[in-house]
């Protein structure tokens, strides 16, 4: 990868981020909340709609400038482009590099932001600057293995399905798609890939928003889910599925649009 080819990945990667997390935000407060252990209503319900929104600001350019920077130069390094043949596996792989590298940036924001959603009385600041009190910098990163417990599959499901749906249709048109319809193949990809991977999103919540010292708060994903299951249900772990799906699929329409759009513009 040239440096042209660096910098439209950092700015493309960056704006389809800021552009998702600010138009979107919404969406993935309702899901929190409803995935929360004390439910939507105690969690705020409709109120403070936007509580948190200053930490996913800060944090949604860096965040995805780095993961498809991780991307793109993993594809480069894998020879994605010699051979076609591997595409799928080396599109999983570059993923998964890209997302354990942009979970770095993500996970502290993403704490600080669901807390303050489930704690609309409190601003980002004060949930920030609590954190750091009770927990230290470590609790900034709760819930960092099980970020990337569901990430990385979420990505080995997305991905590779985006860049097929994109090559079988440039194919049967006969030539390169349209910014558009590659935010089409995106908002399929991900909505699938959400719905999957809902499970995950579910125990990953629970342990960033778990009070410091409870066995939720240790991270142990398999117990998590197993107590979710027991007190409620398949319904428990598939809390948050309609926004978590609708988030997702808007925002792979939005993200990997506006990406494919941006770095073309700038190459």
């Amino acid at each position: 990868m040239d440096r042209r080819e660096f910098v439209a990945s950092l700015v493309a990667g960056g704006s389809a981020g800021m552009c998702v997390d600010l138009m979107l935000f919404p969406l993935d407060t309702i899901k929190t909340r409803l995935q929360s252990q004390q439910g939507f209503l105690k969690a705020g319900g409709f109120r403070g709609i936007y509580a948190g929104v200053p930490s996913a600001a800060v944090g949604s350019f860096p965040n995805a400038a780095v993961f498809f920077i991780t991307y793109e130069v993993t594809k480069s390094l894998l020879g994605f482009s010699v051979d076609p043949r591997s595409a799928p596996l080396t599109h999983m792989i570059a993923a998964s590099f890209g997302e354990i590298v942009a979970c770095l940036i993500r996970v502290p924001t993403e704490v600080v932001k669901q807390r303050a959603q489930a704690m609309p009385s409190s601003s980002t600041v004060q949930v920030l600057l609590g954190t750091l009190q009770q927990e230290g910098l470590r609790g900034l990163y709760r819930g960092y293995w099980s970020t990337m417990i569901r990430e990385i599959p979420f990505s080995l499901v997305q991905f590779p399905l985006w860049e097929y749906l994109k090559s079988c249709w440039s194919q049967g048109r006969g030539e390169m798609l349209h910014s558009w319809q590659a935010a089409v193949c995106g908002a399929l990809a991900g909505g699938i890939a959400a719905f999957v991977t809902t499970p995950l999103d579910v125990a990953k919540t629970r342990i960033m928003l778990a009070k410091a010292g409870t066995s939720t708060a240790k991270g142990n994903i398999p117990l998590v889910l197993f107590d979710v299951w027991k007190t409620k249900g398949l319904c428990g772990l598939f809390a948050g599925t309609t926004p978590r799906v609708a988030f997702i699929s808007m925002g792979g329409f939005i993200f990997l649009g506006t990406y494919e759009k941006v770095r073309r513009i700038l190459l």
